[in-house]
């Protein structure tokens, strides 16, 4: 087995805050240095395969290894854009690593010259090392003795594909946890249905009827909502609105307390406005979401030992607090939005919010100490920062739990029903590459190559191929069949990798990769489906 290592040219002079500074803003410092100590391992160096690896070397992976035992061919150049005519002949792994070691300095490549399959024969726990392995042109059995020894080790896989104008992904991850999970349209956490003491008593101190004019139109939203709120709710026996009416009729009070000028006109208030324009939000219950609730009850989190994941004590200690002293609540996530305010009372607001999260997050911090002391580990081998982070993100926190390889590959425990609706319904076809892509693999199974692999054999291989998908769909025991176009067109794909197929897919598995190495954002569950013909994907969990 022939190893390079290339190390990178020297680290760069460039600051790395200037130098990765738009990524930094999307997952910040310690998403970077989780992606910066990331070790990541391409099965294949194909089109689809570099395309992943130079958009995850770009942001600045700690490093990469490429292992592939063959050597670059006439074929390799015309669609992989990381060798060249010069390099035919030459080791496919070692000239791809020297040509994408130079796009980072601060990246380190290595390549390995042998098949994945001598490799899992001789030493499996070769790939248990990484943090994250990419397969790429793997056949079925390969693929299947590679997922089950990275299950068992818990190292995230990523299969991908480019075949044709089709592109595949499919994530194979066991129980991935994400605190950062980022939710596009998360409600402000504003605590108005159940107001905490220093709230109460910031609001009650501020009288609306003494107030100058500029003081009543620079008042925040949130303690006009506040104040009205208890109006109505002296008047509806503790009750909040209950229903759409009593809404719209609460936003006609707040209307009503818009100053009015000498000719009996309405002062321009915005702030008045505002809290018109968010009462309904303002109001949405608070509640522990269902997701956070099911990691609350979950076996991981009830029955803890000296093993068990930071994650899995900092959710025993949030569920301490729920319990205790937040009465039923998470702790407040300690931010409000902008708002049209005066600097002086927007701020006095702003820290009676920061101060309570800040005595919610001390009192979590006791619970982790103490499950911590419990488990005899270390009291700092959580840091302050980390509770922090996972209080302020408590009401989006996630798992994902991918099928296994194995489960999918199995007719016993394979998602037959989710296929069976998708080929049942005329207007989603996109699943149908799904099984043709099956169908490929049991093809190249039974004749060692792909069909169509061949020009000659495009037209002879169509019955055969069909044979193949038709083969397949009884054994899941499914009465459905695919249209003789989609057999003719897998066929005539002839297993090609077209570089602006491989390119999309390569962008797409990068973006997953991050998410699962950064822990931020949620990745897919668990199969990806590209149709390039129509511009179209799917995200379907087989």
């Amino acid at each position: 087995m022939a190893t390079t290592v290339l190390h990178g040219k020297g680290k760069s002079a460039i600051d790395k805050s200037h130098k990765y500074d738009r990524q930094l803003r999307l997952w910040g410092d310690h998403g970077q240095a989780s992606l910066e100590s990331a070790k990541v391992c391409l099965i294949n160096a194909t089109a689809v395969g570099t395309e992943v690896l130079k958009n995850l070397i770009l942001p600045g992976i700690g490093s990469f290894t490429i292992v592939d035992g063959g050597k670059v061919t006439g074929e390799d150049i015309g669609n992989n854009f990381f060798l060249c005519k010069n390099s035919i002949g030459k080791s496919r792994a070692q000239v791809a690593t020297e040509y994408l070691a130079e796009l980072n300095e601060d990246v380190d490549g290595h390549s390995v010259e042998e098949s994945a399959d001598v490799l899992l024969a001789t030493d499996p726990s070769f790939f248990s090392s990484f943090s994250m392995v990419i397969a790429t042109n793997l056949c079925e059995k390969v693929l299947l003795q590679l997922s089950a020894v990275l299950w068992k080790d818990e190292v995230p896989l990523l299969v991908c594909r480019s075949y044709g104008f089709l592109g595949y992904m499919r994530l194979a991850i066991k129980d991935h946890t994400v605190v950062e999970s980022h939710p596009d349209n998360a409600l402000e956490d504003l605590r108005l249905d159940q107001p905490f003491h220093d709230l109460e008593q910031f609001c009650d101190s501020l009288d609306l009827d003494s107030m100058t004019k500029k003081e009543h139109s620079h008042t925040p939203w949130l303690v006009l909502i506040y104040k009205y709120l208890q109006q109505w709710k002296a008047q509806h026996q503790g009750l909040p609105p209950q229903n759409y009416a009593q809404k719209r009729e609460l936003k006609e009070e707040i209307r009503k307390g818009i100053h009015k000028n000498e000719e009996g006109v309405p002062e321009d208030e915005e702030n008045f406005e505002e809290a018109i324009l968010h009462l309904n939000s303002a109001l949405v219950h608070t509640q522990i979401p269902p997701e956070v609730k099911k990691l609350l009850e979950h076996e991981s989190c009830n029955n803890l030992h000296s093993e068990s994941k930071p994650f899995w004590i900092l959710v025993k200690a949030l569920k301490d607090f729920t319990e205790n002293e937040g009465q039923g609540q998470l702790p407040l996530r300690g931010t409000i939005p902008d708002m049209t305010a005066d600097s002086e009372r927007y701020i006095q607001l702003q820290n009676v919010y920061r101060k309570q999260a800040a005595k919610d997050v001390a009192s979590v911090t006791r619970h982790v100490q103490k499950t911590l002391k419990e488990l005899g580990k270390n009291l700092c081998s959580i840091s302050e920062q980390d509770i922090k982070t996972f209080c302020r993100n408590a009401a989006f926190l996630r798992m994902i739990h991918c099928s296994s390889i194995a489960e999918e590959y199995n007719k016993e425990t394979m998602k037959l029903r989710e296929i069976a609706n998708h080929l049942e319904d005329e207007d989603c076809d996109d699943l149908v590459f799904y099984v043709l892509i099956r169908g490929v693999d049991k093809f190249y199974e039974e004749y060692n190559r792909y069909p169509g692999w061949y020009n000659g054999q495009v037209e002879t291989d169509i019955p055969l191929m069909k044979t193949c998908v038709s083969r397949l769909l009884h054994d899941w025991g499914l009465n459905a069949s695919i249209k003789d176009d989609f057999i003719h067109e897998m066929c005539r794909y002839g297993a090609a990798e077209l570089h602006t197929v491989s390119a999309f897919i390569g962008g797409a598995a990068a973006q997953e990769i991050i998410k699962v190495l950064t822990t931020q954002f949620l990745p897919i569950n668990n199969t990806f489906i590209y149709n390039a013909m129509k511009q179209t994907s799917l995200t379907v969990e087989l």
